[in-house]
């Protein structure tokens, strides 16, 4: 077992997994590491645990040391300036003439490198653009190409539900997500119902997916023939949450809605499995 500490750059960013060394880090303690050859202030997400080798990368990298007061003021500073690149970035990509969206921008620790990240349709030839934002600033330019997803992340937003966007707040990683799951849950198709600001299907779609799973393998399907305490009749609708089946008994118009544990007791009791 190795001792880590987990650590995120972002709010809502992925977790990477540094070496602690003998220091002991607690939750949201800034501290500066150093990745792809550059620094960064980062927020520690995991205090100090210990993991098996395997699940680490092979060139697990220490924590430098805790942010001091004067490091989380030139990482604010860095902030700041980022800011008015964001804008200077965007009126230069106007000039270039490009079809890109400038989405963030953004300072390592020790302004060595700026990373500039964009949205584009396609390939975008910034070479140009890159030789113009170099001689402004003076430093390393790298420009990012992201998806609309991570734009989402990025700049946050209010989601359908009226609450902020899952990806901008709390999750980590983007999970996939399939049209296959608002199926399962009984959703409507509609494209504008079930996609999120990003314009891809909403990542909460895959929260309660296990259960409905779960739920569909267990109760009988539409169309099954079932026995109820009622007489026998067809499975018209289901309710998977709450595991509740509706039924249309033979020779009768109006459906009865029953507990699913109560079609396996009536099942059980006239030695008749409720799927049919």
């Amino acid at each position: 077992m190795v001792k880590v500490v987990g650590i995120r750059y972002r709010q809502a960013g992925r977790i990477y997994y540094f070496s602690p060394g003998e220091t002991e880090f607690l939750y949201d303690d800034k501290v500066l590491v150093e990745s792809q050859q550059a620094k960064y202030i980062a927020t520690v997400a995991i205090p100090n645990k210990e993991m098996a080798e395997e699940d680490l990368p092979d060139d697990l990298k220490p924590v430098l040391h805790k942010a001091t007061e004067a490091e989380l003021q030139q990482d604010e500073q860095n902030k700041q300036d980022a800011k008015e690149a964001l804008q200077i970035g965007k009126k230069k990509i106007r000039e270039h003439q490009l079809e890109m969206k400038l989405v963030d921008v953004e300072y390592t620790f020790d302004r060595s490198k700026m990373i500039f990240q964009f949205t584009a349709d396609g390939r975008i030839d910034f070479r140009e653009l890159v030789k113009d934002l170099a001689s402004i600033f003076r430093t390393r330019i790298e420009l990012r190409q992201i998806g609309v997803r991570d734009e989402a992340k990025i700049l946050g937003g209010i989601g359908p539900c009226g609450r902020q966007l899952c990806c901008s707040t709390f999750l980590g990683d983007f999970v996939p997500v399939s049209i296959k799951m608002a199926k399962d849950q009984g959703l409507s198709l509609n494209p504008t119902k079930i996609s999120g600001l990003c314009g891809r299907l909403m990542c909460c779609l895959n929260y309660e997916n296990d259960a409905y799973e779960e739920a569909k393998r267990e109760l009988p399907d539409f169309g099954t023939e079932v026995q109820t305490p009622d007489g026998k009749g067809r499975v018209i609708g289901l309710n998977m949450l709450s595991r509740v089946i509706k039924v249309r008994l033979f020779g009768k118009e109006t459906p009865v809605e029953y507990d699913y544990e109560e079609l396996q007791e009536t099942a059980k009791a006239g030695e008749t499995d409720v799927n049919g």
